[in-house]
């Protein structure tokens, strides 16, 4: 079997992904499907580090538009990324995979505290890293987060998981003619309005030259074929 083409990667999950069909919370399948994938993308000898969005339990900028306090909103929503972050690590510990927690915001007993060089000795020791907590500070989304950690560890690549195969031309469940982008420039998705990171995340991935790849994470098999650089999803570059 060839050899992976990419050594480190930071993986970008929503957590909506993590709830799969239902409205709230965790659906049990979807949880194992991602954790199977995984799974056999570190059976590979790549080092996979995540961050877990927290959409799936509280939404800051929802709680914002409800008229909560936008900081106090953020926290929560941080404090929901943890959760999902150690949802995560039970799901692959379960599963035989070595497993950290690392967040940005310091609850003692729960992870460790975020921390560049001991993340990085996780990983070189072939364990999984998950970040929860976001940036640490308000104002700022998962995305900006994925893509701070990723240049922080210096990963080969930022992954983010979506419910959709790449990026299209047009939104493919409304138009039919609609065709998915191989690869993208950092300076065509953004003229283009592309939305596929916030303009913090993106400016930081090309300002580090990080590449991306957008791509479903519902498509068996998907995470391993992007890190064996295979022709899934859309690859976004310098």
């Amino acid at each position: 079997m060839a050899a992976p083409a990419y050594r480190r990667i930071l993986l970008k999950l929503s957590g909506e992904a993590l709830m799969g069909p239902d409205a709230f919370g965790y659906h049990a399948a979807t949880l194992a499907g991602i954790t199977a994938q995984i799974k056999d993308v570190v059976a590979l000898g790549v080092q996979v580090a995540i961050v877990v969005g927290g959409g799936n339990l509280f939404r800051g900028a929802t709680g914002a538009l409800s008229g909560m306090n936008r900081t106090t909103a953020d926290s929560m929503g941080m404090l929901a990324t943890v959760m999902n972050a150690l949802a995560l690590k039970d799901a692959l510990v379960a599963a035989g995979v070595d497993t950290r927690v690392q967040t940005a915001v310091s609850i003692g007993h729960v992870g460790e505290s975020f921390e560049r060089d001991s993340a990085v000795r996780h990983l070189e020791a072939g364990r999984v890293v998950i970040f929860g907590g976001g940036t640490g500070n308000p104002f700022f989304t998962t995305d900006t987060a994925s893509a701070l950690r990723g240049a922080e560890i210096g990963a080969d690549l930022m992954l983010k998981a979506t419910k959709v195969d790449g990026v299209y031309t047009a939104d493919p469940k409304k138009d039919p003619t609609a065709s998915r982008y191989t690869t993208l420039s950092f300076d065509e998705a953004i003229a283009r309005n592309l939305g596929v990171l916030d303009t913090a995340a993106f400016a930081l991935c090309r300002e580090q030259a990080l590449p991306l790849c957008v791509f479903s994470i519902f498509n068996p098999g998907a995470l391993q074929r992007v890190v064996m650089g295979e022709d899934e999803g859309t690859r976004v570059t310098l």
